[in-house]
Order: structure tokens, then sequence, then C-alpha cells
């Protein structure tokens, strides 16, 4: 006949040792789940579902890692072009935006159209600039000049500008063309500009 006392003693620690493993793989997946990955881009595309807690004995699922970007074509390899090193020219004319927006209006369609054309006869790279109206915070403006930018690329390319010669940046409102603080200058300061460099 079996003692209950030395049956619970022997039972205790096999208890004990069993939630010590299961209780341990779910600290280390609520740890990754919750802090970013070190050099991980504060603007991601979109959030990912925390992943559920693993079941005893397996361990905790690795979260996708994130592709990145091409760097933009480059006359050196592995660098990509600085600013500094594009000009103006008088072959390529910068188009304009409406107020808080960055759609291609009809008529500076067509201004794009003549850049597209110049730049299918020549090789030059093209860097397109982003610029706002001083109005907003720099950071609104530092995206919405990124959109014009984009939207103007977008553009080039659609109409057979190969995509790799074109590198956008965006400066927001910190250079404008115009220093009133009116319609006028506001509508001079809210555009895309376009800089060249031999290819």
């Amino acid at each position: 006949m079996h003692n209950p006392c030395t049956t619970v003693i022997r039972v205790l620690p096999i208890f004990a040792l069993t939630l010590l493993l299961v209780g341990c793989p779910k600290r280390p997946a609520a740890t990754s789940a919750s802090a970013p990955a070190p050099g991980a881009s504060s603007a991601a595309p979109a959030a990912t579902p925390a992943p559920s807690s693993p079941s005893p004995g397996r361990s905790a699922p690795m979260p996708p890692t994130a592709t990145p970007a091409p760097p933009p074509a480059s006359s050196a390899p592995g660098r990509p072009p600085r600013p500094s090193e594009f000009a103006a020219t008088e072959h390529l004319r910068d188009i304009h935006f409406d107020f808080d927006k960055y759609d291609i209006r009809p008529g500076d369609a067509k201004i794009l159209d003549a850049d597209a054309a110049w730049l299918k006869t020549n090789t030059d790279l093209v860097l397109i600039e982003g610029h706002c109206d001083e109005r907003g915070t720099s950071e609104y403006n530092l995206a919405l000049g990124d959109r014009r930018a984009k939207a103007a690329m977008r553009y080039l390319v659609g109409q057979g500008v190969q995509a790799g010669r074109i590198t956008t940046i965006s400066y927001g409102k910190e250079r404008p063309t115009c220093t009133g603080h009116d319609e006028a200058c506001w509508s001079r300061n809210r555009r895309s500009h376009f800089l060249a460099k031999a290819g």
C-alpha cells in the first residue's frame, strides 16, 4: 500500500520542473514582439500582429525579415548619387502643385511630357526635389514634398523614362524660391524641381 505523502513528495518536483520548462519560452517571445529590432526604420509600412504564445515544447516562430529596397542607380557602383552632383538644366522645367496636394495638374502634365521627351533622347540621371510652402510642420511638409517628387517620378516612368535613372529627395519647406508670406510666393514654392547629372 502506497503512502499518499510519499507520492506527493515524488510528484511535486516533477510538477515544478514542468511549470518551469513550460513557462520559460513565453518571456523571450513577448520581449522580441514588444521591442523593434535594432536599426529598424521608424516608418514601417504596416504593423505586424504579435505572434501567439508557443505551445509547450515548441519554440516561438521567427518574425519575417524585411527585404531592403535596392539603391537608386548610380554612376559609381554601390553608392547612390549625391544631390551636390546634380545641376539645373534648361531642358527640364519645374512643375507646381495646389495647396496640400501632390496630384499632377493638366498644365504640369504637358511640362512633364516635354521633360520625358528630352530624357528619352539623353542618358542623364535625374534628381527630383519635392518642395512645399511655409505652412504646416516641418515633418508634414517633408512627407508632402516626398509625395510630390515621387508623383513626378511616376509620371516620367509612365512616359517611358527608366526608373533607375531617377532619384527623389524632399526638402519640405526648407528651400523656398520665394520668401514672401502670401499666395503668390507660396504657389511658386509648391513644386517639384528637376536637376540633371551626366549619365
